[in-house]
């Protein structure tokens, strides 16, 4: 800041001081002003040092990123489509990506117990949050958590308080992070809304339960054959009478539309997918993790739920 003061040869000494005075007084509020803007911390930036946090699956993986935002590092375990989280056998490298976690996130409900065995022998053990138990479920129960639209927000409200807790110096930059993720699931909601009230009522079958929670939240009936779902349900074969009774209901187009996760593999799925394509019932994909190419969690699921939506549509 550059002050020039111009002062007439008749002006008085004493004005002279005085003016001398508030320049000077002016000069270094400005400069404070000016160091304080610059010292600010920029949005965006941690006011931390950044948590170590390790997240089982990645169907989390995302929202643990986006809720963390720079003041954590996330490494996500399991991020490949190809490997099932029930059977997982985690390598010595994995294993020691636990190690230095300040936070680990599992899904629980014997989803990825392989993980929660590793935190066992940690000592000392980290904070852990279980999104089974966010949502309030128990083992034995469907353990798609991120299918539920409730329990997906209830889980990012548990991530975000325990990050706050962990860093308590980030914690309006967490809150903050938080709230951008919200408003970038609008979508989601959208979608969700949408369906529910167009379709709420309609009817569906699926050749296992990963989609149930969402189809709950959408209002649609599951007509799935009791016997089938219940193998499905323990990873057993369905008998030859369940099957067929699962062929008797699409051939008679008992059902709206058809579930389909595309990574299960295994004859008894693809027969009842050809049966449902030649009774003309539509078939909707969806897939246990990330599908391939989604840039984040909510791009995945609004995909699948427009999928679902236009399919919904041809049956009304």
């Amino acid at each position: 800041m550059i002050i020039v003061l111009v002062m007439s040869p008749s002006c008085p000494p004493r004005f002279l001081r005085a003016a001398l005075l508030i320049a000077c007084m002016l000069a270094v509020g400005c400069s404070s002003d000016s160091e304080s803007a610059n010292s600010a911390v920029p949005i965006g930036e941690c006011p931390a040092a950044p948590l170590q946090v390790v997240v089982s699956v990645d169907q989390w993986g995302d929202i643990v990123e986006q809720l963390a935002g720079d003041c954590a590092t996330v490494t996500t375990v399991i991020q490949s489509s190809k490997v099932d989280p029930h059977d997982y056998e985690p390598t010595t490298g994995d294993a020691s990506e636990f190690t230095n976690a300040d936070l680990v996130v599992v899904n629980g409900m014997d989803y990825d117990p392989w993980a929660t065995k590793i935190v066992a022998t940690l000592n000392p053990e980290p904070a852990v949050v279980n999104a089974g138990n966010v949502a309030g479920l128990s083992d034995g129960e469907n353990p798609h958590v991120w299918y539920g639209p409730d329990y997906v927000f209830e889980f990012a409200s548990a991530v975000t308080a325990e990050l706050s807790k962990l860093s308590p110096k980030a914690a309006s930059y967490f809150t903050a992070q938080s709230d951008s993720w919200s408003t970038s699931m609008q979508p989601y909601r959208d979608e969700i809304a949408s369906i529910k009230a167009a379709h709420g009522g309609q009817s569906y079958v699926a050749t296992e339960s990963v989609f149930d929670y969402m189809a709950v939240a959408l209002g649609l009936q599951d007509v799935t054959p009791a016997g089938f779902a219940a193998a499905a349900a323990n990873e057993t074969d369905p008998s030859p009478g369940d099957v067929a009774e699962f062929d008797d209901l699409l051939k008679a187009q008992g059902a709206q539309v058809l579930i389909y996760n595309i990574q299960t593999q295994g004859a008894i799925p693809e027969q009842i997918r050809s049966t449902a394509e030649a009774s003309k019932v539509p078939v909707v994909d969806v897939t246990e993790t990330v599908a391939p190419g989604a840039t984040s969690f909510e791009q995945w699921q609004v995909d699948q739920l427009v999928a679902l939506s236009a399919a919904l549509k041809t049956t009304r």
